[in-house]
């Protein structure tokens, strides 16, 4: 009888424990991105044909996610050590989101600038001129102000530009809100493509939008596929193309585990 009640004991004691490891091997393993320095080697998620993946990839072992609801879970279980996201899509989407947190120190700050191929001098001079006439007459400022700030703007086309025959081709991925993005009517849209338009009223051409990996926008631009590029990061291949004045400015973020 005592030896009956020993092993019943025994087994009740062996079934808590069982339950308290499956209870720990539940928890995601504690966060060990700290700092920005700590992203090095790390596993990293970001959004699948951003800018972002591109930083991932130099910095560790890159995951790509379709969509941010997915890159958070994946952090959260600890399948991910970090997510490297441009800030405000990360602002975004963390206010929403329980156990993670955005970084205090910026991962990479940046302008952003219009990639042009080195043999079209005239075309980045161009481009240029247009971006100085939209930042004094206040169109950059309403834009920025638009996307950024929450406030009211509506671009109107200037109505006394010569139009000519022909187009400019944009590069852009659809994966890096705000600045280029797919709207709720299916169609690319943001900060770059209306920055793009303006550029191009200016000079009197009609803009023709082609979809690109980031990964593939300057050899986009470099290979003649498309005119111009927008939404490439300055690490990918200066080298490779003329850069035009910037317009802005942006950060890429980390976001962890708290």
């Amino acid at each position: 009888m005592g030896f009956t009640r020993y092993r019943i004991i025994l087994m009740a004691f062996a079934v808590v424990v069982l339950l308290l490891a499956s209870a720990c091997s539940d928890r995601p393993p504690p966060n060990t991105v700290h700092t920005t320095v700590d992203v090095t080697g790390k596993i990293i998620g970001a959004l699948y044909g951003s800018p972002s993946i591109v930083l991932a990839e130099e910095l560790g072992f890159a995951r790509e996610y379709p969509t941010g609801a997915e890159l958070m879970f994946h952090l959260k279980a600890g399948a991910l050590d970090c997510v490297i996201m441009e800030n405000t899509a990360a602002t975004e989407l963390v206010a929403g989101v329980s156990g993670v947190r955005i970084l205090s120190e910026p991962l990479y700050e940046y302008d952003i600038q219009f990639a042009v191929a080195k043999e079209n001098a005239r075309l980045l001079k161009e481009v240029n001129s247009a971006l100085t006439d939209l930042r004094e007459n206040g169109t950059l400022r309403g834009l920025l102000n638009k996307y950024f700030a929450g406030k009211s703007f509506t671009y109107v086309p200037p109505d006394n530009v010569e139009t000519h025959p022909g187009y400019l081709t944009l590069a852009v991925s659809t994966d890096n809100p705000p600045y280029s993005y797919i709207n709720e009517d299916g169609e690319i849209s943001g900060l770059d493509i209306e920055v793009s338009q303006a550029v191009c009223d200016i000079l009197g051409v009609e803009l023709r939008i082609v979809e690109f990996d980031a990964r593939e926008l300057v050899t986009a631009v470099w290979f003649g596929w498309a005119d111009l590029a927008l939404g490439w990061l300055p690490i990918e291949g200066e080298e490779l193309v003329d850069i035009s004045e910037a317009y802005a400015s942006t950060m890429h973020v980390v976001i962890v585990r708290r």
